[in-house]
Formats: C-alpha cells, sequence, structure tokens
C-alpha cells in the first residue's frame, strides 16, 4: 500500500517545489488573458486557454493554444495560433508569419505581415490592402472532411450490402409460412 501512494505523494511534492520559469518581459499564462498596453511592451506571450491583446508591441513570439490573437498594434516576429482566431485591425503589423490552425483569420485595412500567412483548416477575411511579404496559404476545411466523409459513405455502403445479403441468407433459408 506505501508503494502505491509513494509514487502520487513524490509528484506532489515535485510540483510543489517546482521553481517557475522566468524571463525579462515574456508573458506565459493558462486561462488567463495577456494584455499587452501601449507603454508596456514584451517579448514572447504564451497563453493557453487564454487569448492575447496587443495594443502596443510584441517584441517577440505569440503563441496561443485554443485562445484568440487580436493585434491592434505591432508584433515584431511570428504570431501562431492552434485552434482559436486571428484579428488584426487597421494599420496593425506583423513583423515574422502568421500562422493559424483550425481558426478564422480576420484582417483589417493595409494590415502588414512580414512573412508567410497561413489559414490552415479555417476562414481567411482579408481586403486587398493586406500586404504579405512571403506565401499566402490558405487550406479550407473541406480539404479535410471530404476525405473521412467519403469513407463514411463508402463503409456504410458496405454495411447495408452485407445487411441486405444477410436478410435474403434467412429468408431463403426460413421461407415465411404460407398464407391461410
Amino acid at each position: 500500500m506505501t508503494r502505491v501512494l509513494l509514487l502520487p505523494l513524490l509528484a506532489v511534492a515535485l510540483a510543489v517545489t517546482a521553481t517557475p520559469a522566468h524571463a525579462d518581459q515574456d508573458a506565459v499564462q493558462f486561462g488567463n488573458d495577456i494584455n499587452v498596453s501601449a507603454g508596456n511592451p514584451i517579448h514572447d506571450a504564451v497563453c493557453f486557454f487564454c487569448s492575447v491583446h496587443v495594443d502596443g508591441e510584441a517584441n517577440g513570439d505569440i503563441v496561443v493554444f485554443f485562445g484568440n490573437v487580436q493585434v491592434a498594434g505591432e508584433a515584431h516576429h511570428d504570431v501562431v495560433s492552434f485552434f482559436g482566431n486571428v484579428t488584426a485591425g487597421d494599420n496593425a503589423t506583423i513583423g515574422g508569419s502568421m500562422v493559424t490552425f483550425f481558426g478564422s483569420v480576420r484582417l483589417g485595412e493595409n494590415v502588414s505581415v512580414g512573412k508567410d500567412m497561413v489559414a490552415f483548416a479555417g476562414a481567411l477575411h482579408a481586403p486587398a490592402s493586406v500586404s504579405v511579404h512571403g506565401n499566402r496559404v490558405e487550406v479550407p476545411c473541406i480539404v479535410f472532411s471530404l476525405p473521412p466523409l467519403m469513407l463514411l459513405v463508402v463503409i456504410l455502403a458496405i454495411v447495408f450490402a452485407y445487411r441486405s445479403h444477410r436478410r435474403q441468407q434467412l429468408m431463403y433459408m426460413y421461407p415465411p409460412p404460407p398464407h391461410p
């Protein structure tokens, strides 16, 4: 019994005594939004289950998991969002690449993206005044949903054909009784 309890107690002790990582001007949050005001620049911003709002400057990368990114100021490096939306206001600047997986991208007028812009399995809404200095890639969600949908139709057709064949076999082996 003590061996069973030893491992969880050791894990709790290590979690309690762990020292958090700190870096100058980096923001890492889990469940709390990160707000970057105009006079308070940050370096990197990493957010899990929350959003990042940049009204000022982000000098490093912005990475968000299950949340949104809103850039109204300047993001000097990459902006990446997994399962969330990326919104850039009018005249916003993204110095590196902008990538979103399974989320939409909405860009305002005169937005500048320094490198590549990728919208993977999501919608891309960008006016003609947006300047992208690298590749512009949009992979719609239908690309991923069509093959599994076709596979499902094939499986259903096979199941229907097998059941119909099996029903005919049973009817041949056990014919219905004659009518009185």
